[in-house]
């Protein structure tokens, strides 16, 4: 078991809570977040409610079957002692039942089925804890609503010019002649208009931000810009989150409860994630769409709504229409115009762009505002693929800033699949030099050249260490550096 106190480098980052009587459960639950996230585990719901009363945590992750209660008793427990506390259950599939029956009476955020994925449980809890920022927010938000509305009033003009500095397309960090440029200037046409847009690309490429830029070049612009994540709930909880509903229409229903739609009404909705939701909801979502109205949960009747949608996803929309697996009247509502953002690998002159941004913001947030990258970072951010592309990249740096001693970041405060280079990068890159055209030995030149980029990459540019891996010279292995032109690219 973790103690409570944790080591202050990840002292900033977000605290997560697992709670599983198998310490086997823990481990393995811990590894997979501890990267991203500062870990607590507790094998006992004892010990898990002395954590709670000690540390601020963001995210409890629960097993539903512990000794002597459930985790849904439990998480009931902490939603009314710790409500700001992101509740997640974690079960097999024979317990689903008993679990659905208690989501909403213990406000779970989101079941987690086992045996989980390492990448869905991640995405899971980096979901949560965005959540849990937004309502944070919000909170704060309607305590100065309350308290200082004539300040706010007077605030309104200045924040609202803020927010178009903030979120304007040239905001959109990327190196001169970027393919970003050709996304940005279509998404700067379109944005006048009144028109559905669908943003596709992997996670983590900036689908929101090039989302709030369109809102704010709009005419809706001095109106409400709302979120929702359609792949982080279930269709019950969704429906109830963007549509609302009724005090009394479901177990836990204690209040009327305002959709998104309504909240946006006049301005944007962008549903992240889209093509994750099931046929059942894109039914409902078809008819709001078409009808221009919602009906929340319990409702006798249903209220109109001017939104404009904005959504995005990761998957191949078309695809799944061809398959059947999402509608196709449903798809050609929201893609009246479809903009699609390259992944980091297809426009690696934006990485460093970007992380110089990321760093200062880094720096700023962690107290270390003269921060910089040390002369060995560079030519290992551009040579990592960047899977998670700028999402991987921010927290890369986050981590590396947290990390470091003083204010310069070295290659060693990044992760080892950044320092060493990406696994499969190098069988990735001989591949296409073997497929590529050109004569036999041109293709073993750049393949040899993989090699020896990689193994720089593996000993952090030491020409020393990477020869004798080769079993090469010194004075060889510079020889072939200076061939395939890497000389200038290493540091010693």
């Amino acid at each position: 078991m973790n103690t409570p106190g944790l080591p202050s480098s990840k002292a900033v980052l977000p605290l997560v809570l697992v709670v599983d009587d198998e310490t086997h459960s823990l481990d393995a639950i811990r590894r997979n977040l501890e990267e991203d996230f500062s870990v607590l585990t507790a094998p006992s719901t004892d010990e898990a409610r002395a954590m709670l009363e000690q540390q601020e945590i963001s995210v409890i992750l629960c097993d539903q079957r512990m000794p002597g209660t459930t985790g849904v008793k439990f998480l009931k427990e902490v939603r009314e002692q710790w409500p700001d506390t992101v509740r997640i259950i974690i079960s097999g599939y024979t317990d689903s039942r008993d679990i659905i029956a208690g989501i909403n009476e213990a406000g779970i955020y989101q079941y987690v089925p086992k045996p989980w994925l390492p990448e869905h449980l991640l995405a899971t809890v980096t979901n949560a804890v965005e959540a849990r920022t937004l309502q944070m927010q919000t909170q704060r938000l309607n305590l100065e609503l309350r308290t200082s509305a004539p300040v706010l009033r007077q605030r309104k003009q200045s924040s609202l010019a803020n927010a178009h500095a903030a979120f304007d397309f040239d905001r959109l960090v990327r190196a001169p002649g970027s393919p970003l440029d050709a996304v940005c200037e279509m998404a700067a046409r379109v944005a006048r208009y009144d028109l559905a847009v669908l943003v596709t690309g992997e996670s983590g490429t900036g689908k929101e931000l090039l989302a709030r830029a369109i809102h704010y070049a709009s005419p809706r612009s001095e109106r409400a810009f709302v979120m929702e994540n359609c792949a982080a709930m279930s269709d019950t909880l969704l429906e109830s989150e963007l549509f609302g509903h009724k005090r009394g229409s479901f177990t836990g229903a204690f209040e009327d409860h305002v959709g998104l739609f309504q909240r946006a009404d006049g301005g944007t909705i962008f549903l992240d994630e889209i093509g994750d939701t099931s046929p059942a909801f894109q039914v409902k979502l078809l008819r709001v769409l078409q009808e221009g109205e919602v009906r929340p949960v319990g409702a006798s009747r249903a209220v109109l709504v001017n939104v404009r949608v904005i959504a995005a996803t990761h998957r191949d929309l078309e695809q799944d229409v061809r398959s059947g697996r999402f509608r196709e009247d449903l798809y050609y509502r929201i893609a009246s115009i479809t903009l699609s953002v390259p992944p980091l690998r297809e426009r690696s002159a934006d990485i460093l762009p970007i992380a110089n941004m990321l760093l200062s913001l880094s720096g700023l947030e962690l107290g270390h505002p003269n921060v910089r990258f040390a002369e060995d970072v560079p030519a290992n951010l551009l040579a990592h693929s960047w899977p998670g592309n700028i999402r991987e990249l921010k927290n890369e740096i986050f981590r590396a800033v947290a990390l470091s001693d003083g204010e310069t970041v070295s290659a060693t405060s990044f992760s080892q699949r950044v320092l060493y280079g990406q696994p499969g990068k190098a069988a990735e890159l001989k591949g296409s030099s073997l497929a590529q055209a050109g004569s036999l030995q041109e293709r073993l030149d750049a393949i040899e050249a993989v090699i020896l980029r990689e193994a720089l990459l593996r000993h952090r540019w030491n020409k020393t260490h990477a020869a004798k891996e080769l079993g090469l010279s010194r004075v060889g292995l510079r020889q072939k550096l200076a061939r395939f032109g890497l000389e200038g690219q290493s540091n010693g």
